[in-house]
């Protein structure tokens, strides 16, 4: 890797949002230390490898303090600067709160918010030594409202998006920028990860695509923007809805997006709830 490129981190790299934000930023000439728990990490970091980007693939699982421990090792054995790191990796679960496990709370506490935290802790001060450097963290449209049957997930969301806007705010006479990725429904795995198959969020048939949100997050975060509502215009005219909207009419339409169908109630996908 010893290459005059900039280097790019960036986590949750094996699928969905953050593969296309390794990939965007490939095309933006940055070489990548991108990090996820899966095994598609490796066809994520072959595939980058033919977009002629030097690769370290770190397979670690971030929800725990030694998985972080692990990438930042890795990315320190590099001896190079990290120029940019999106801090992208995430869970969520969907149901009612009482009916989820609380080790699956827990795990989306650790790997959204912990893993986020401790990894910004040390990244940012290597970036601000150096007095130069970009960091997004991923938030998302979901952060401006209360989540009925999502809610610890869209709580760490809120978290993120301040976390992101605190240190943007510390950091403003460095180098260093702080960008707050707010992407919307999005067309990846994660409404199968949470349980969400069958809600009707999960089941809307036009989410955005993740290489628009992936553009859209790189520009900004290279131009040193503060927050960026990315993807489709229906997706920012969302984001400009629910910043007026009050919240009990958020939780409501929340509640109807997100709530699983009736047990022992009509097929999901052949019901009137899918309607």
């Amino acid at each position: 890797m010893e290459t005059v490129k900039p280097l790019a981190v960036v986590t949750g790299a094996s699928s969905g949002i953050g593969r296309a934000l390794a990939m965007e930023f490939a095309a933006h000439g940055f070489d990548l230390v991108v990090c996820a728990e899966d095994a598609g990490l490796a066809a994520a970091a072959g595939e980058l490898r033919g977009r002629g980007a030097d690769v370290l693939a770190v397979r670690a699982d971030l929800a725990v303090y030694d998985g972080v421990e692990q990438l930042y090792a890795a990315v320190l054995a590099t001896r190079r600067p990290v120029a940019a790191a999106a801090l992208n990796a995430g869970v969520g679960t969907g149901g009612a709160f009482l009916d989820i496990a609380l080790a699956d709370h827990a795990r989306v506490v650790d790997l959204n918010i912990s893993s986020t935290v401790h990894l910004a802790h040390r990244l940012l001060r290597d970036m601000v030594d150096a007095d130069e450097g970009r960091l997004l963290i991923t938030s998302s449209v979901a952060a401006m409202a209360p989540g009925p049957f999502q809610s610890v997930y869209n709580a760490s969301k809120s978290f993120l998006q301040s976390f992101a806007q605190a240190l943007r705010e510390e950091l403003k006479d460095t180098g260093v920028t702080v960008t707050a990725l707010m992407p919307g429904i999005t067309d990846t795995a994660f409404f199968h990860r949470a349980g969400m198959d069958g809600t009707r969020l999960g089941r809307l048939p036009h989410k955005d695509d993740p290489a628009r949100v992936a553009r859209d997050a790189v520009e900004a975060l290279l131009r040193g923007r503060g927050r960026i509502v990315a993807g489709s215009r229906w997706t920012k005219a969302l984001g400009a809805a629910t910043k007026v909207a009050p919240d009990r009419v958020k939780a409501a339409g929340q509640r109807y997006l997100s709530e699983p169908p009736p047990r022992g109630g009509p097929n999901p996908r052949t019901g009137p709830w899918s309607r």
